[in-house]
């Protein structure tokens, strides 16, 4: 019989909303939280481009069973547009391929938007994450392939103009998954004929979480780097290690959102201590009374507060799919 092999970290779980800095790449900014909270696990809910800022969700531990629902959440972005060049990747890292001396007015730009709201066509950058029979699009394109990504269906709730001036405009928009901010610059700047590029991008939210939940990488690094100058070398080198691991959880651990904050806005049940044994082991619980929910493919048990499951609800039961641990 094989030997099981043991987890690396601790079973830590919660959402950290990172506010993530510019230069950094979302694989980068998860692994630095995941060794902070020397976290067993951890993933993020949306790919946020090295040239962006903003809300990056990352989930630790049990937290990440509910990535995929934090993924399909409504995002807002704020992004400025330079007019007069387009370039290979579509923002400012790349060559330029196309320029014109023409610069749209506020009233030129907001007379197309409407042509960029709700449901639409959009091609991917062409320097964009998406895998292309195996190969990521981006390193494609670095090794001078040609790179050709079909247009997808993408969701477009508002668009509109913040700031116009110096031939530049800021805008701001909320949008589903999928969504490529680079491509609005990119085709919003040939159809006015002038060109264009993303100079600034910012995330401010990703459904349920914003920036009123974000923590950024300095302070983070900063209340671990006090919590353990407390602590004293001592003795035992061992010892004080682990002194000093304690403190950085003690200081870093209430940064953390409780799991079941991803699920804001889905069908939810309360569960009795009985109830929630049973889900735990993977059975249904009828669900009585008149304020019982409508049968619906995703809803939450909750026991005093804390996430027990998400599940479906049909035939007058909660039937769970995906079951939490304590």
């Amino acid at each position: 019989m094989a030997r099981q092999r043991k987890k690396k970290g601790r079973p830590v779980s919660g959402w950290l909303v990172l506010d993530k800095p510019r230069g950094m790449g979302s694989t980068e900014a998860v692994s630095k939280i995941k060794w902070l909270f020397k976290a067993e696990k951890a993933g993020h809910a949306g790919t946020l481009d090295p040239l962006a800022s903003g809300i990056l969700p990352i989930a630790l531990g049990e937290a990440t069973k509910t990535v995929p629902y934090v993924v399909d959440g409504e995002k807002v972005y704020r992004f400025t547009v330079a007019w007069g060049a387009e370039t290979a990747t579509d923002d400012t890292e790349g060559a330029v391929v196309k320029e014109s001396g023409d610069r749209p007015s506020r009233q030129d730009v907001e007379a197309i938007l409407p042509g960029y709201t709700g449901t639409i066509m959009q091609k991917p950058p062409a320097y964009s994450a998406i895998k292309i029979d195996g190969e990521r699009a981006y390193d494609l394109a670095r090794e001078g392939e040609a790179v050709d990504i079909p247009a997808r269906e993408v969701r477009i709730d508002s668009l509109v103009v913040v700031n116009h001036e110096d031939g530049r405009t800021t805008f701001e928009v909320e949008c589903g998954k999928g969504t490529y901010v680079r491509s609005l610059a990119r085709d919003m700047g040939r159809e006015l004929g002038c060109y264009g590029h993303v100079v600034d991008l910012r995330r401010t939210v990703v459904d349920p979480f914003d920036e009123e939940d974000a923590v950024t990488l300095e302070e983070l690094e900063k209340s671990a780097a006090e919590a353990e100058a407390d602590i004293g070398d001592g003795d035992d080198e061992e010892a004080a290690m682990q002194l000093r691991l304690q403190a950085r959880f003690a200081a870093l651990d209430p940064c953390l959102l409780d799991t079941g904050e991803a699920m804001h806005g889905y069908p939810s049940i309360a569960v009795s201590g009985d109830q929630a044994k049973r889900i735990r082991l993977g059975n249904p619980v009828i669900l009585r009374g008149r304020d019982a929910p409508l049968p619906t493919e995703d809803a939450c048990a909750f026991e005093r507060g804390r996430l027990v499951a998400i599940g479906e609800i049909a035939a007058g039961e909660f039937r769970p799919r995906r079951v939490f641990k304590i």
